[in-house]
């Protein structure tokens, strides 16, 4: 998997990475201490938290897979932060089976709520793994860039099937179980009882640009990087964006 530090990562992880970043430089000045403690439910082989341990914190992954978490040992130990991220095999259902309610910082939540039986009860779960002032990072599949590309493949008929689908499917054989639009994952935060800011478009233009005019053309992947970034607030782009993402934030959580 990729590190989204990396430049041709980047395209994929900037938007996610900058809010991200951002919110833990908040939470650093606001909690008084230089290392927070960082929960990443389903977090696979360290995509977010190897980096986010590389900024000093201290980084708890949760995830099924075993094959995910050695991995995730091995890439810790490359970076020299082993010492700050552990792997622990369990899911958002069973998250207090495997982790301390109420003990950490910031919860990253990305790629989950689309596999889980029930979002709103996810979404509750992962908020009381907070702090009484802590912020939850959501990250899930958008409903506008499967049925965006869809269409462009070609396939009209299944593009259309997403559209009418209560879960967002294009047919039997779509590999994501469920997609979100802006609108639903600001609500699974709110009815959370966290405080909302921006939702952001994730990969609105990166999934649908040749990878050759990026690799090849001169200055395109910052162009394309600073365009994914102008767009990423904007209302009118959340409807073709691969990906959505949230942060929310804890009422008693100081804002930006």
């Amino acid at each position: 998997m990729s590190d989204p530090s990396r430049p041709r990562a980047s395209l994929r992880t900037a938007v996610v990475w900058e809010v991200l970043q951002d919110a833990l430089d908040r939470r650093v000045k606001a909690a008084g201490r230089e290392s927070l403690d960082v929960l990443d439910t389903g977090g696979g082989s360290g995509n977010f938290a190897v980096p986010v341990a590389r900024l000093g914190h201290r980084v708890t992954v949760v995830d099924p897979s075993p094959n995910a978490l050695f991995a995730l040992e091995r890439r810790a130990a490359e970076a020299g932060v082993a010492d700050r991220v552990q792997g622990v095999q369990g899911d958002a259902r069973g998250l207090f089976d495997v982790v301390e309610r109420g003990g950490y910082d910031v919860v990253l939540c990305h790629g989950v709520l689309e596999y889980v039986d029930d979002p709103a009860e996810g979404v509750r779960n992962v908020v009381a793994a907070l702090r009484s002032e802590g912020v939850l990072s959501l990250l899930v599949a958008g409903l506008g860039g499967a049925v965006l590309a869809r269409a462009l493949a070609g396939h009209f008929t299944e593009a259309r099937q997403a559209l009418s689908d209560p879960d967002g499917r294009w047919g039997a054989g779509d590999p994501v179980p469920r997609r979100f639009t802006a609108e639903q994952l600001a609500a699974l935060a709110e009815g959370a009882g966290l405080r909302v800011g921006a939702v952001h478009g994730v990969r609105v233009f990166a999934d649908l640009v040749p990878g050759v005019l990026v690799d090849t053309e001169p200055g395109a992947l910052d162009a394309l990087l600073k365009l994914e970034a102008a767009a990423a607030e904007l209302p009118a782009f959340h409807s073709v964006a691969t990906q959505l993402h949230v942060l929310g934030e804890t009422r008693g959580t100081s804002g930006a």
